[in-house]
């Protein structure tokens, strides 16, 4: 189910997913908005209860009604933080959802896969394409995460926000392509001869509407880095 929380970020909303029953599980409770979590526990009352609460990541519109969540059922949270009743490692099988470590978006972030369905958080959106941490490493590890979840037989990609992906394969290529057609672009505007940041937004970015332009920086940065590490980065 969706939440009430359009934006630049969220586009429709941050969906929050149900899995199973007898018990069910929840993953990303979203943000903490009383006619929300009251339709997700009306569907957990359905299918029995909650059994665990799981989040792909501690971004504060998948996980700020965690607590309230928690409370409420009485279901551990499974979370990547260290105060999360369920500490997630990869590999780690949750009820019937195994944690795939996909960092990138963010340091903590986590997929869970049921059968031939990949949750994806904002590692994969259902439109679009998503940030990319300003950390060291990130876009280098979020290049692998996708190929991660590519290398999975998937029927179907349950995203963080946006419509259901059908075609998980085709859009994880789709993903790879721009990321790395951003690469390009970027290199091609630093051979001639541009540094400043924004003058880097303008060009590789110039689609990018002004809402999203901070977002727009973390990945500049996140690219950036990448040059860097791998000795391709021009000098200033």
């Amino acid at each position: 189910m969706r939440a009430p929380n359009p934006g630049p970020y969220t586009l429709s909303g941050t969906n929050s997913w149900i899995v199973g029953r007898d018990p069910a599980y929840l993953i990303d409770p979203g943000p903490a908005i009383d006619s929300h979590l009251d339709a997700i526990f009306a569907e957990l009352s359905d299918r029995g209860g909650a059994a665990a609460i799981l989040l792909t990541h501690d971004h504060r519109d998948h996980a700020e009604a965690a607590s309230l969540a928690g409370e409420r059922s009485g279901a551990p949270l499974a979370a990547a933080h260290e105060g999360a009743t369920i500490r997630l490692e990869d590999g780690m099988s949750v009820g019937p959802l195994t944690a795939i470590a996909t960092p990138g978006h963010a340091a903590d972030h986590f997929s869970f896969i049921a059968g031939r369905v990949g949750f994806s958080g904002d590692l994969v959106l259902g439109s679009g394409s998503v940030f990319v941490a300003a950390e060291p490493g990130a876009l280098r590890a979020y290049l692998a995460s996708l190929e991660r979840l590519r290398a999975i037989d998937l029927d179907l990609i349950a995203p963080g926000h946006g419509p259901l992906v059908t075609d998980p394969a085709a859009k994880l290529d789709e993903y790879r392509a721009h990321r790395l057609e951003r690469e390009r672009r970027l290199l091609e505007a630093l051979a001639d001869g541009l540094r400043d940041h924004d003058e880097l937004l303008d060009r590789v970015w110039s689609e990018v509407p002004r809402a999203l332009r901070p977002a727009a920086a973390a990945t500049l940065a996140a690219h950036l880095d990448k040059l860097a590490a791998e000795g391709r980065l021009p000098p200033p």
